[in-house]
């Protein structure tokens, strides 16, 4: 599949995941989440001493970061393979330890917008929303052969969504459903005029929802992050940016488990790691104007303490 040129990816708090980074030892970093190439560019460019390994499973954003990263020669190799087989790809290089990682959870602006990737509900195409076009199960899978309590904890679980029940008996009532236009018409159908009335989408949480159904995002996540965080060798760093409570819990608990871990009620830390900063730091009110889709943006970070 051919790069597509529109591929313009706007890194999300590329500014501060930049300040971030900046006491991170050199080494190998992982960009676990490669997308456009974005994040990995900038710190490449940051710093001279680090090589990066760069994960995706969509084949689009493989062949746009390929082709954006050929100018850094071997600083920079690219991985066909989803973050959860990170750690055994860089097993593969000779890699078992990294100076930092990255993992940007969010969907690449472009993934939004081409309707023929069927992840918009702005966009009328086919009910895919797959970011690995090779994987088997579909959107349309989802929409059209879950039962209605299936759905129904789909958009509770994964798009916190309050109108669940009307949504899922809204769908069953007009299956077979073919396109993102049809999805998204009948979710706005579905739920009060009230709602309907308010700032952004009425369909924005159902399909963000049926597409981390559709791609196992948070079944995955949890693991793949713990394995990220056992590579980091000292002065190592973590980050994270979440889009999602559900994924942004899972983070948070993932990272307090590794600083917390063998720690006894007060007593000093005995853990190999700490937190980077406390919380979760969030986009600047000009980052969110300039680029809406910023503002649900979380990031988080953890560090791998230097020896004494």
């Amino acid at each position: 599949m051919s790069p597509r040129s529109e591929f313009e990816h706007e890194p999300v708090m590329a500014g501060p995941t930049l300040d971030a980074l900046e006491d991170m030892p050199a080494g190998v970093f992982v960009d676990a989440t490669l997308g456009g190439a974005g994040h990995t560019t900038a710190v490449l460019d940051r710093r001279s001493d680090v090589h990066v390994h760069g994960f995706d499973q969509d084949p689009e954003a493989i062949a746009v970061a390929t082709e954006r990263l050929a100018a850094y020669g071997d600083r920079a190799r690219v991985h066909y393979a989803r973050f959860d087989d990170a750690a055994t790809v860089l097993a593969d290089h000779g890699v078992d330890q990294i100076c930092g990682f990255l993992m940007d959870l969010g969907v690449s602006s472009p993934q939004l917008d081409w309707a023929d990737r069927g992840f918009s509900y702005q966009h009328d195409g086919p009910l895919d929303m797959r970011m690995d076009t090779e994987h088997h199960r579909s959107a349309a899978d989802v929409v059209n052969n879950y039962s209605v309590d299936e759905i129904i904890d789909v958009l509770r679980s994964y798009g916190d969504e309050r109108n669940a029940v009307r949504i899922a008996k809204a769908i069953d009532a007009n299956r077979p459903i073919a396109t993102t236009g049809e999805l998204a018409t009948i979710i706005t159908e579905a739920v009060p005029a009230a709602v309907r009335r308010q700032p952004g989408h009425a369909a924005k949480k159902s399909f963000q929802a049926i597409r981390i159904e559709v791609n196992d995002e948070l079944a995955i996540l949890g693991p793949a992050l713990d394995a990220l965080i056992s590579l980091l060798g000292p002065g190592g760093i973590g980050l994270v940016l979440t889009y999602h409570s559900g994924e942004d819990r899972i983070v948070k608990n993932c990272m307090r488990t590794a600083v917390e871990a063998d720690d006894l009620p007060g007593m000093p830390s005995r853990s190999d790691y700490e937190w980077l900063f406390r919380g979760a730091r969030t986009p600047s009110a000009d980052e969110v104007e300039r680029n809406s889709r910023s503002k649900s943006a979380r990031l988080r970070g953890i560090r791998r303490k230097v020896a004494a």
